[in-house]
């Protein structure tokens, strides 16, 4: 028996894996909405179509299964812009149901319509450059090659957003269910490489080297190669760093981590990598603005570099390497470790990396080039305390990014999410709650009072589906990255960074949930002695003075 459109789109869901659709319901959309009724998959309403983007991002990167956002034509569309660019620039599977007016007005000036005829807007252009597939669906006969399309991009090594837009007549057709058969809903197998004889290079390179070093990316955490970069590490004495996304990709407690490797980063495993290393292995990190210094030449200079990476397009992007491997991380390092296992006499000599780290703090802290100097003791404490309480289980998404870059050191229990992408403001407490549609845990999301105020109505997401988060809120009143440019570029002619907050017990009064307000080391002891981090909605705000400023600089 033939089924509507509508029931076919949500079948597609549901075989792609799909657990949770986040969304706002309009008119031209509700056929799917009401397929969705009977549904195993979980329809969240979002306060806003951003933060509706923002919890698919979420959900896709905390389960690594396909995230998914629903909204209506026009307007409800537009408002996905910013997270969906975000989902593009993470490269995250992510797969976006809009609406459309019906096919038989278009060009006839239809309430929100977006096909780009008759002066409407265009949606496929203000979609295309920030998507790998986007389609209106204007027939049903072709249905099968649009779903394949959408699979290839959403299933593959290097994923994307992708936008499929049904006109409301469309969604009410009628197909043959079996459709779906010719459809692929499951990644298959990528062809095998043999990358031996550059695996084998890889492992000449070092056991000739003396001092290597690790650099390793999101790439690392993608492909699942925590463990093999920890046996690689442990087994050779190797040092590892990791850029802002790939945090996580060894446990940061490990004797041999150097940290983060960035601009916003203590300068640490920078400095060690120009003064130490010979051979720098980079593991799935794709050297941008941040982890590069500002393209810093001395980074890589004087060294042998090996690249290994998916995506090609990230291979020698930024330095010329020695030796690139286009393929799986987890894959190339299980080749490696198979290739040295049992020869212990490979291994470096192990660096004495704590007590090299103290020697620099202290000496950062005695000339003024601390990271963070004065005026940040409360920011401090509360990490310092946020690892010792709750060293594992818990799930970090962050705006700030500076803070915990350098303060919250990831294990291997728990799971760190910058806000990288697009850098956008307003992004952690949506996409925490996506990540709890996946896997309910004990999730915080920092944030600062400006990215705040952006998406703090989704806090009432989170009350009406009673999920639990933690919003730890910076509060100094003021768009702090731009005051502290302003203040070391521009003679601090201070404008448009500095506002008046609203009170926020009140407003969180009003949501339902719990205040917290830190102004003393007194007010940590009762956050940590009474705060129920596990099951509730906790606002934490912590405050700081608008005139500290991290020590480091854009440039811009």
């Amino acid at each position: 028996m033939n089924i509507q459109v509508s029931e076919l789109i949500v079948r597609y869901l549901e075989r792609l894996g799909v657990g949770a659709i986040f969304g706002m319901p309009g008119a031209h959309i509700l056929p799917v909405y009401d397929s969705l009724y009977d549904s195993g998959i979980d329809s969240v309403l979002a306060k806003h179509e951003q933060g509706a983007a923002f919890m698919a991002c979420g959900y896709a990167r905390a389960s690594g299964r396909i995230g998914a956002c629903i909204t209506t034509a026009g307007p409800g569309a537009t408002n996905l812009v910013t997270g969906i660019a975000n989902a593009f620039a993470d490269k995250q599977p992510v797969i976006v149901i809009t609406g459309e007016a019906p096919t038989y007005i278009f060009g006839r000036g239809g309430l929100q319509e977006s096909t780009g005829e008759g002066g409407s807007i265009d949606q496929s252009a203000i979609f295309s450059g920030i998507t790998r597939y986007h389609k209106i669906v204007e027939r049903a006969d072709y249905l099968a090659n649009v779903l394949n399309q959408a699979s290839k991009v959403l299933l593959s090594d290097d994923p994307g957003p992708v936008l499929l837009s049904f006109p409301y007549n469309v969604q009410k057709e009628r197909v043959d269910p079996a459709i779906l058969d010719s459809v692929v809903t499951h990644a298959t197998a990528t062809t095998a490489r043999d990358n031996s004889p550059q695996i084998d290079r890889m492992v000449q390179y070092i056991t000739e080297s003396r001092r290597p070093v690790i650099v390793s990316g999101y790439g690392c955490i993608r492909s699942g190669a925590q463990p093999q970069v920890a046996r690689l590490s442990e087994s050779l004495n190797i040092p590892v760093t990791s850029s802002l996304k790939g945090k996580g990709s060894i446990d940061e407690g490990s004797g041999l981590s150097l940290g983060s490797l960035g601009v916003t980063s203590s300068g640490y495993a920078y400095e060690y990598i120009v003064d130490n290393a010979d051979l720098v292995i980079v593991l799935g990190a794709s050297f941008n603005e941040r982890t590069s210094y500002l393209w810093n030449d001395r980074l890589m200079a004087d060294k042998r570099v090996v690249q290994v990476d998916i995506n090609d397009q990230q291979l020698e992007k930024v330095y010329r390497a020695d030796l690139c491997i286009r393929a799986d991380i987890r894959e190339v390092l299980d080749g490696v470790l198979r290739r040295l296992n049992g020869h212990k006499f490979l291994a470096k000599i192990r660096p004495d990396i704590p007590a090299q780290k103290q020697r620099f703090e202290i000496e950062a802290a005695r000339d003024g080039s601390a990271i963070l100097q004065h005026g940040f003791e409360l920011v401090k404490a509360f990490f310092t305390r946020l690892g010792d309480e709750l060293p594992d289980g818990i799930t970090v998404f962050d705006d700030n990014i500076i803070f915990a870059q350098n303060l919250f050191s990831v294990s291997a229990g728990n799971r760190y999410y910058p806000n990288s992408g697009i850098s956008s403001l307003g992004h952690a407490i949506p996409a925490a709650i996506g990540a709890q549609f996946h896997r309910r845990g004990t999730v915080f999301a920092i944030i600062g009072d400006g990215g705040f105020q952006m998406c703090c109505m989704e806090l009432m997401t989170a009350v009406n589906y009673g999920i639990p988060l933690n919003v730890v809120l910076f509060n100094n009143a003021s768009m702090g990255l731009i005051r502290k440019t302003q203040n070391q570029q521009y003679r601090q002619r201070f404008i448009d960074c500095d506002f008046i907050n609203p009170d926020y017990a009140a407003l969180a009064a009003s949501f339902g949930i719990s205040h917290r307000r830190i102004e003393t080391a007194a007010d940590l002891d009762a956050l940590f002695a009474d705060t129920d981090f596990s099951d509730a909605i906790n606002l934490i705000e912590i405050m700081l003075d608008r005139n500290a400023y991290p020590n480091y600089s854009s440039r811009r």
